[in-house]
């Protein structure tokens, strides 16, 4: 799947014109009351925006991974936050890639109209945090349908979900054959499983990030909810998740341009001793480094996505691509703040609060040590550490 350079700057300036009706006046706000922005989900939806990996005969665009970076990369630069929407487009394909025929038909046209959110993935537990093998939700199946009990974490947007991406285990670890079998995956609809079972609650955080912590209390999952092959999901999920990673690499790169531009911007504008402060290297410097380590990380970004537009394996390049431009985001950021001074802090400037929405995407969804293990073991060849 190809898409050329003027399609993906027409793509670009929709999401710009989309994203100039919601200033910071707008995010400020949410951020302030720690509410859903859901204007801002609504109109990137209408826009057809999440549905950019929906193939054309359910309703979506039928783009690739390259355009759907490239509308969050541009939210983010525009200053937005993609965080409320972002989930869709790699929980969504799960049962694009690994959905039956009839489960494709029933949830794909709804997710691309917008009847239906799908914006909650229930992964992440308290005591496995990013070893997924180790999850102990449980999943039984009984008749027509299965059973579940347990809990996730970090599980953001719950509240303002229809369906969630379920990963549980569904044979005990002791009795499976591989470690990476056991875990399958489920299409929950959220909406009846609240009024049986399921309790959500809200986590406050740094960020407004919608987060929360699920449980599950007999949850009952009709079978045909399963996608694919019982046992098979962990393998599901490794799909998404390398999307997942180049997607949030793309609004690190969105998040790095947006810092320094409002840098170069005020570097200019302020004067100090009579002179403006970018003229001192030690401004000047450090912003250099950070728009070099920004473009540096936009080509393995940019890599990834292509290679998976091309349907080739892209691991190695997701990871470092988020690795790289999580870095660059918080090395544009840091300058950023220190060339503010004090007004850095103040929260008409914005600074401060992409500063704390950046910070995130040093830890998820996934650690940098975890991506530099990747690299040692698996890229590598060196021995394994976990």
């Amino acid at each position: 799947m190809t898409i050329s350079t003027e399609e993906l700057e027409a793509i670009r300036d929709s999401v710009r014109a989309l994203c100039a009706k919601f200033p910071g006046e707008y995010w400020r706000d949410k951020d302030r009351d720690r509410a859903y922005p859901i204007e801002f989900v609504n109109a990137m939806t209408e826009a057809g925006f999440l549905a950019a990996l929906i193939p054309e005969e359910f309703g979506g665009s039928g783009l690739g991974l390259k355009a759907a970076c490239a509308i969050l990369e541009e939210t983010h630069k525009s200053g937005c936050n993609a965080g409320a929407i972002h989930a869709q487009m790699y929980t969504m394909g799960t049962v694009l890639k690994h959905g039956s025929p009839e489960q494709k038909k029933q949830w794909l046209p709804k997710i691309a109209s917008g009847e239906i959110r799908l914006q909650a993935f229930g992964v992440t537990e308290p005591t496995s945090g990013s070893d997924t093998l180790a999850l102990q939700t449980t999943a039984v199946k009984q008749g027509d349908h299965y059973v579940v009990n347990g809990q996730k974490i970090w599980t953001s947007r719950a509240e303002y979900s229809d369906f969630m991406v379920l990963l549980a285990r569904t044979t005990p670890k002791d009795k499976v054959a591989k470690k990476g079998d056991g875990l399958s995956v489920f299409m929950l609809d959220m909406r009846e499983a609240l009024k049986a079972g399921l309790t959500i609650r809200p986590i406050r955080t740094m960020m407004n990030h919608a987060t929360t912590e699920v449980f599950f209390d007999n949850v009952k999952v009709p079978a045909a909810n399963l996608i694919g092959e019982e046992g098979k999901g962990f393998r599901y999920i490794l799909d998404g998740m390398n999307a997942e990673r180049t997607l949030i690499a793309a609004e690190c790169l969105g998040d790095a341009q947006w810092f320094i531009k409002k840098a170069v911007d005020y570097s200019n504008d302020r004067k100090v001793f009579g002179n403006p402060i970018g003229k001192n290297q030690g401004i000047q410097f450090p912003i250099a480094r950070a728009y070099a380590q920004y473009k540096a990380a936009s080509l393995m970004v940019y890599a990834a996505a292509e290679k998976d537009d091309a349907g080739e394996k892209m691991a190695e390049e997701a990871n470092i691509g988020k690795m790289l431009a999580s870095e660059a985001a918080w090395a544009a950021a840091e300058i950023c703040i220190q060339v503010h001074g004090g007004f850095a802090f103040a929260e008409e400037f914005d600074i401060e609060r992409k500063f704390r929405e950046t910070r995130l995407y040093q830890v998820a969804p996934i650690s940098t040590n975890l991506i530099l293990a990747y690299i040692g073991q698996n890229i590598l060849g060196l021995p394994r550490s976990y």
